[in-house]
């Protein structure tokens, strides 16, 4: 990937939004190197709209420091700002064609108009719309409605593209391929993007890294694998995908690995700083093999719940951990709600969290 030559880090310092004694954002800090697509993820009224609002310069910080390359933008109106933002509502004219709409901006600070032109024409064409120019808002689905407005952001070329949950107007089918494009975009261009979203898949399939928020607070940064199969806690294991999340015993600690009972069964684990005792651990739900053709278990379940959804099943298991989520590959040879099977944990996809 190449990395735009405008394209700037982007730093929090210990900063902190407060809405008179509200605490929306609480000395956050973090940075976003050049050319990387960073997502903010996390439940409604983390703080996560607010932290991009204030990199846009629509909420002003009122503590720590906001850097935008080199410079202190902390205190700088949005107009000073080289960021463009694309709304989730896609914030188009509904009186102007799309050629029109996305050369607003350019127009608004006072460029040539054939370079007005020849940029609006660029955007067009690099997400996909070349030739829809003279055509209204009106006329087009969803998804070239959401392109428009990502073409409206990237003719400006800004330092740092903010997404404000971009995708959440479209249908399940349509936020995939919209998300698809503006990761290919957003690679071939080498932008510095920030990405704000409450669906986690959507999280783990656009970023280069993940900040998950929590009360105003960072829970835990990493890669989307990072985070995926090392949550630093239940939240975060719950959080991103799903989690089941079950009691265990720590009865040795050598050399930073665990040796770890989990019911019936025993396995060396990372330790991450605990020690021996009760702890919890994370198993995702394909980490959890239901045993077939006559093989061993290491324990015994019964089949609440069996879903069907066309490339797996799903189900919903007694087991002496507790009530457990499955997701299964196997559709040939299902399980049925009353079953009685045996099941085993996989190496992969079993994790120490602490509380």
């Amino acid at each position: 990937m190449r990395i735009r030559s405008n394209a700037a880090r982007v730093v929090f310092d210990r900063v902190t939004k407060a809405f008179g004694p509200v605490v929306a954002v609480n000395a956050v800090s973090f940075e976003i190197e050049p050319g990387t697509l960073v997502t903010l993820l996390g439940p409604s009224g983390c703080g996560k709209t607010t932290t991009l609002r204030m990199i846009a310069g629509l909420e002003m910080a009122t503590g720590g420091r906001i850097l935008i390359g080199d410079q202190d933008v902390t205190q700088l109106p949005a107009t000073d700002r080289d960021v463009s933002m694309v709304f989730q509502s896609y914030a188009l004219f509904p009186h102007m064609t799309v050629g029109e709409n996305v050369a607003y901006g350019l127009t608004m600070s006072g460029f040539d108009k054939n370079e007005v032109r020849e940029r609006a024409e660029e955007g067009l064409r690099l997400v996909g719309l070349a030739g829809y120019g003279k055509r209204l808002p009106s006329e087009l689905s969803g998804g070239q409605q959401q392109r428009v407005a990502v073409a409206r952001a990237l003719v400006l070329e800004p330092a740092v593209m903010l997404f404000d949950e971009p995708l959440s107007n479209l249908d399940a089918k349509l936020r995939r391929r919209v998300r698809e494009d503006i990761r290919e975009l957003q690679q071939k261009l080498g932008l510095t993007s920030v990405y704000v979203t409450h669906d986690q898949e959507e999280a783990l399939a656009v970023s280069d890294r993940i900040i998950v928020m929590r009360n105003a607070e960072i829970a835990q940064q990493g890669s989307p694998r990072d985070l995926y199969e090392a949550p630093a806690d239940n939240f975060v294991a719950d959080f991103i995908g799903d989690a089941n999340l079950v009691e265990a015993e720590i009865d040795a600690v050598e050399d930073g690995e665990a040796l770890v009972r989990i019911g019936a069964v025993q396995r060396r684990l990372p330790a991450r700083g605990l020690g021996p005792g009760v702890v919890k651990v994370a198993i995702r739900p394909e980490a959890i093999r239901i045993a077939r053709n006559g093989a061993a278990g290491a324990f015994v379940a019964d089949v609440l719940k069996a879903t069907y959804l066309g490339s797996h099943m799903e189900y919903t298991l007694a087991t002496p951990l507790g009530e457990v989520f499955v997701v299964d590959p196997d559709i040939d040879r299902p399980a049925e709600a009353g079953d009685r099977v045996t099941v085993d944990l996989a190496r992969r996809g079993v994790t120490l969290v602490r509380g």
